[in-house]
């Protein structure tokens, strides 16, 4: 199981883009869940920063081992997802390693993931 949380900054000039990313992400949830089954994602999550000058996304997500990567989906959603990343991320910014101390999952989700880690 690999827990993650990552930083991206947003480019400069797309926030009306971001607002319509994760609203297209929101209006789409049913969609969106279907394609987090093949990637073995149990948990995503998008925060978002802004303060006067920068404007940040974090994610952070609790996946299954050797998932499929978003980037070979052949779903729709998945490709709007991408479309809306390499327009608004600025990959030239390298955030800060974010590193796992501790992760506190109850016995009993930790057993459903368990399951389904060994259903796919």
């Amino acid at each position: 199981m690999q827990i993650e949380l990552s930083k991206f900054r947003v480019k400069k000039g797309k926030t009306k883009q971001v607002d319509q990313w994760m609203n297209m992400l929101n209006e789409h949830m049913p969609e969106v869940l279907l394609t987090l089954e093949n990637e073995k994602m149990y948990i995503e999550t998008i925060f978002r920063e802004k303060n006067q000058d920068e404007e940040y996304l974090y994610w952070y997500s609790v996946q299954g081992d050797n998932g499929a990567q978003v980037e070979e989906s052949s779903m729709e959603i998945d490709k709007k997802h991408l479309a809306y990343w390499r327009e608004c991320i600025d990959e030239s910014y390298h955030a800060p390693s974010i590193t796992t101390e501790v992760h506190m999952i109850p016995d009993q989700l930790g057993t459903l993931i368990n399951k389904m880690e060994n259903n796919h």
